[in-house]
């Protein structure tokens, strides 16, 4: 019998002074693959649409942590001039003609790297690797000038929540310097569920994610909760009698972006945003300002 790994404990959360022109921390759902770029999930992408309108200055740069790109240590993009990673199969030809020509950027990446070295945490770079479909679908709905610097970051693939909570604590900072902090990833991801051909085992499914949902959104934005017992609640997700159906045993990644912007919030309670749910399923958003 496998016995799980051991988790890490969840650290002191440490909470940094904001000012006037801090950018937000928010967790997406960037639907799936190219759907919200070819019209067939527009719940998606009309949020994703207008988000750039709710900011009240354009970011300098967006730090974007993406749940198709795990890693055994958090890793940094650091190229100029990223390609895409098409990694989708079976969609129209036209969906790998994809083009998001904003810029990397070298000078964020090492900020990133350097915040990480500060905190105590493994952390390597890497200056090859192309966008994937969790950066280059919301961010093409969401900055569609391409002016906006990126620089994508991996989730663990330990799909540690704990340890994922303490990498985006690291980079609070870099919202004081106006960079956004995207969280890529779905907070109900089970493809069982989401293809399930049987109408009984789809209402599971359903019910499952209203369950989960629900129990994530009270812990998310519940403004009686000290930082340190959001933080503990958050990462003790699996312990949900729902938590296992919304993100099954070793494919937990889309979950694992949240961990990172509630980090980045540094604990504070987040406001959901954006339409809940898709095709039936509850899936929510959220922000930290």
């Amino acid at each position: 019998v496998c016995s799980s790994p051991p988790r890490t404990a969840v650290p002191a959360v440490q909470t940094v002074a904001m000012g006037d022109g801090m950018a937000p921390a928010v967790y997406i759902n960037h639907g799936g693959g190219p759907l919200p770029l070819m019209g067939k999930q527009p719940e998606v992408a009309n949020f994703l649409g207008g988000y750039a309108a709710t900011l009240k200055r354009k970011p300098v740069a967006i730090l974007l942590f993406t749940a198709h790109w795990e890693t055994a240590v958090t890793t940094v993009s650091t190229g100029t001039s990223p390609g895409l990673y098409y990694d989708y199969s079976g969609f129209p030809p036209e969906t790998y003609q994809i083009k998001y020509d904003a810029p990397g950027s070298p000078e964020v990446a090492q900020k990133v790297v350097d915040c990480l070295d500060r905190a105590g945490l493994p952390v390597a770079t890497d200056g090859t690797r192309g966008w994937d479909h969790g950066v280059f679908v919301p961010l093409k709905l969401m900055f569609p000038k391409n002016d906006v610097p990126v620089v994508q970051v991996s989730v663990l693939k330990s799909q540690d929540a704990a340890a994922q909570f303490q990498v985006g604590m690291a980079v609070q900072s870099l919202r004081n310097e106006g960079i956004l902090v995207v969280a890529s990833g779905a907070s109900f991801h089970n493809f069982g569920y989401f293809f399930a051909r049987d109408p009984k085992v789809r209402a599971q499914g359903e019910h499952h994610s209203k369950q989960f949902d629900d129990w994530l959104k009270k812990t998310v934005t519940d403004t009686t909760l000290t930082a340190q017992q959001r933080a503990e609640q958050l990462v003790a997700w699996d312990g949900h009698p729902s938590g296992r159906a919304a993100h099954p045993p070793g494919a937990a990644e889309h979950l694992m972006p949240l961990f990172a912007a509630a980090g980045a919030g540094g604990g504070a309670p987040g406001a959901a945003v954006g339409e809940s749910g898709t095709q039936g399923f509850a899936i929510s958003q959220f922000e930290w300002r």
